[in-house]
């Protein structure tokens, strides 16, 4: 497994010095095998350690913690899966989404408790979620996704106008938005690291700079034996914590397929700068789009902001970390919305990989038919929020306690998982995906309000 080497993001490139764990050398055998350490893997390292269900547990890393989307990402905990509200209304059925949206509002506060019962020493806010209006269409859009979850009995989610939505964070864009309190904020990388922490205070061993290049299942009880360039690993029970990096694996075949979200951090901010906009809330922004804009202000104070162009690979490749197209498409969006930072300096960019299923939903679930190895995967860019959860979701299904209270909740276990087409069809069908959310972007974006 040759993972590219990428620019490091914002969060990374501010960490300080990161002494990575030793990687794996010689044979070892363990109860089980945690295969990624992102926020996936060391949050279901922590789950069986803190239960005692597993005595010893090996977490595995092909680079350094947080090289994946762990510390890449935007550092958003929200309540959103798949493309959003109304997609997955559509998509699944307004039942799953009431179940999906009440397991998310789970996700995000056990997420919180989590972090403040651990002491984990990540930057974590609580500054609440806009979801901007920016065209005539944008708006009658929010409004029907706002009575679609008030109408599923969810309190809290309101429409604001534009007056009130300006209040908050400023821009003569903003025609209104969806206001949502539960959001999380963080420093994604320092999240992830502090994880790995408390995970090694919990009694498991990390392994960097570790690839697994095979698992291979062993006949009968066996278990499984995991190879990597220096070492070997004997366990009883596996965990594939993988997301995007998933199609590595046969075993997972094609449950999900890579697609690349890209970001850019500003400069510092001057008082002059900032002072149009306020934003005293810290508020996590994005726009009603498919392919979203998602954005929100650091302690530097730095604009951070993602999203717009999707990145598709062909096939499974994994190296298309850099697009300096859509990096341009940012700065160009963040100065259409603040004509004030036109030509503001940019000193990060950065992008990586996010996993999508073939039904835009999440998966979680056993691996064979023995129960001894579960994955998860599919987060389409939402994993930061339930990355807490779904550890205990896995580790509820490893440790045989598949009717535990986590995964009891969680909509997205041990269901029947569309798979992606056999290649080319697969890089043909993405490509047909995003041509489709790009265009009814367009017409969004371009159709004539109504009188």
């Amino acid at each position: 497994m040759d993972l590219p080497d990428s620019a490091p993001s914002l969060w990374l490139a501010e960490y300080g010095h990161y002494q990575p764990e030793p990687s794996l050398a010689g044979d070892i055998s363990v109860d089980v095998a945690v295969i990624g350490g992102g926020l996936l893997g060391m949050s279901t390292a922590i789950a069986l350690r803190r239960r005692g269900r597993a005595p010893t547990v090996a977490v595995l890393e092909a680079k350094t913690v947080g090289y994946g989307a762990s510390g890449r990402n935007g550092s958003f905990a929200m309540t959103v899966t798949g493309l959003g509200f109304g997609t997955t209304a559509m998509l699944r059925g307004k039942r799953f989404l009431r179940r999906a949206h009440a397991y998310m509002e789970q996700c995000v506060d056990q997420l919180e408790e989590f972090i403040d019962e651990a002491g984990l020493d990540c930057g974590k806010i609580r500054p609440g979620f806009l979801r901007v209006a920016t065209t005539p269409a944008y708006v009658r859009r929010l409004r029907k996704q706002v009575s679609l979850m008030s109408s599923l009995g969810f309190r809290g989610i309101e429409w604001i106008d534009a007056e009130a939505t300006r209040k908050m964070v400023s821009s003569p864009r903003y025609l209104g938005a969806m206001w949502e309190p539960r959001l999380l904020l963080m420093d994604p990388a320092r999240l992830v690291r502090e994880e790995k922490r408390h995970a090694i205070a919990h009694g498991a061993d990390v392994y960097e700079n570790s690839p697994v290049l095979t698992v291979v299942k062993l006949p009968g009880a066996g278990g499984y034996r995991l190879l990597t360039p220096h070492g070997s690993v004997s366990a009883a029970r596996c965990v594939y914590a993988t997301n995007a990096y998933s199609h590595l694996f046969a075993e997972l075949g094609r449950l999900q397929a890579p697609a690349f979200t890209y970001m850019i951090a500003t400069e510092p901010l001057t008082s002059e700068q900032l002072s149009p906009i306020g934003w005293d809330g810290q508020q996590g922004l994005e726009d009603a789009r498919n392919l979203i804009h998602y954005y929100r202000i650091t302690p530097g104070p730095r604009i951070v902001m993602g999203g717009g162009p999707v990145g598709l690979g062909r096939g499974g490749d994994l190296d298309r970390d850099s697009d300096e197209k859509a990096w341009l498409h940012l700065e160009r969006h963040l100065a259409w919305l603040w004509p004030h930072l036109s030509g503001i300096g940019v000193t990060h960019r950065w992008g990586g990989p996010f996993s999508v299923t073939a039904d835009l939903t999440p998966a979680l679930g056993y691996l064979g038919d023995d129960r001894t190895a579960v994955y998860g995967l599919g987060c389409i860019g939402h994993g930061v929020a339930m990355s807490y959860l779904n550890g205990e979701v896995l580790a509820d299904l490893l440790t045989g306690d598949g009717d535990g209270a986590a995964a009891r909740q969680c909509p997205f276990v041990s269901r029947r998982v569309m798979s992606w087409p056999p290649e080319p069809a697969a890089t043909a069908a993405r490509y047909a995906i995003r041509g489709y959310l790009q265009a009814e972007d367009a017409f969004r974006e371009h159709r004539p309000a109504r009188s």
